[in-house]
């Protein structure tokens, strides 16, 4: 009589994530040689740029202080991202909904003086979090009820929402124009907001010249919930369920059309707290040019994270570094601080396709390694 083969212990939570970044750390470190390889051709110095860069991301208490700054929003668009991409959902829109977020806090942030800070503060958190919710249900409920794709909604929104907050700071003209409901009438013809009252400023941490302020744990705070939610939660199960095959969760009972929707929201909330945390806790108030790339380099973020909460902070923090050192990279070695840019991009590219990175490396098949999805068939991952 044949006997069952003894069971294999499963794999610990902690090397699962360690195996699940190899690949993207591989990828990373093509990358930055790619970079060096791009710089040699331009006849920089590459050792001395990257030199320039560690300096300039942790060379001291200020330089870390930047780096752990630059951080905090990459975590929120980073994981906004990736809870989008647990449900098989590409959430393109967390540029604007980061940029509604900050639009809804500075409102609060601005208005309703006298209102004790224990109260102001999570008031005006709490609109930008709602504002980031409504403009990422949007695109959910059109998927689900006109069948639009949100790739291109979410895109089209993020042009409405940079144009809807530019109305609300625009400072009028010499025809006569009316100027935007939330424009500093004492900031002449530039297009901004009054700096938000006190008592909805997110406190320093540390105070100038390091500029930390406590918005990195609220960051943090977001992540575990996130954790919590997905890995933890029935409705984390439905999310990964609705990412893996749609068609599947939807014959197990599974509300695959409110999971939609749910999805798309929270994810639009974690961007709205993005800007909501970055208003509140460093800009104090909001002009249009404030918003940057800080959305669109969640989708790298995600990606390299694996679209693990915990993969999301570490790749975070990774792009607040490099972020941080460029500029002190482009004055040590003259190298133009795009490179950093491009050594963004060929990190995305590699890690939106592994193959490149397994051919390149010959790996076939990590211990304990599930046969891998890729981002064709389902952008949730695990």
């Amino acid at each position: 009589m044949a006997t069952a083969s003894p069971a294999l212990p499963a794999p610990h939570p902690l090397g699962r994530l360690l195996r699940a970044l190899f690949i993207p750390a591989l990828a990373l470190l093509t990358a930055l040689a790619a970079g060096a390889l791009v710089m040699y051709l331009s006849g920089d110095d590459a050792g001395s740029a990257y030199t320039g860069l560690l300096q300039g991301a942790f060379g001291s208490g200020r330089a870390w202080a930047i780096t752990i700054r630059k951080t905090v929003p990459f975590i929120l668009t980073g994981l906004s991202v990736a809870v989008a991409f647990k449900a098989g959902l590409f959430n393109i829109g967390a540029s604007g909904q980061f940029v509604m977020g900050t639009v809804f806090s500075v409102f609060i942030g601005i208005n309703f003086e006298g209102l004790p800070a224990a109260i102001h503060l999570p008031l005006a958190i709490l609109f930008g979090i709602i504002g980031g919710m409504l403009w990422g249900s949007i695109p959910g409920i059109l998927k689900v009820y006109t069948g639009a794709h949100e790739v291109i909604v979410t895109i089209m929104l993020n042009y409405v929402a940079a144009l809807f907050a530019g109305w609300t700071v625009y400072a009028g003209g010499t025809q006569g124009q009316t100027p935007g409901p939330l424009w500093d009438r004492t900031a002449g013809p530039i297009s901004e907001t009054p700096d938000v009252l006190l008592s909805a400023q997110i406190p320093w941490l540390f105070g100038p010249p390091y500029r930390v302020h406590y918005g990195i744990f609220i960051a943090l705070a977001a992540v575990i919930f996130i954790w919590w939610l997905i890995y933890k939660t029935t409705i984390g199960f439905e999310i990964r369920t609705v990412g893996q095959n749609m068609k599947a969760a939807r014959y197990a009972g599974i509300r695959v059309n409110w999971t939609v929707i749910l999805t798309m929201t929270i994810a639009g909330g974690l961007a709205g707290l993005a800007g909501a945390v970055e208003t509140l806790g460093l800009n104090h108030k909001f002009a249009p040019e404030f918003g940057g790339s800080v959305g669109f380099d969640g989708i790298t973020i995600a990606l390299l994270g694996q679209t693990h909460p915990f993969g999301v902070v570490l790749s975070a923090f990774l792009f607040g570094a490099l972020d941080a050192g460029a500029t002190r990279m482009q004055f040590d070695s003259g190298v133009a601080a795009d490179i950093i840019q491009i050594i963004q991009a060929l990190v995305l590219a590699f890690v939106a396709a592994p193959m490149i990175i397994r051919a390149i490396y010959r790996i076939k098949r990590l211990p304990d390694e599930a046969e891998s999805t890729s981002l064709g068939t389902s952008w949730g991952g695990s």
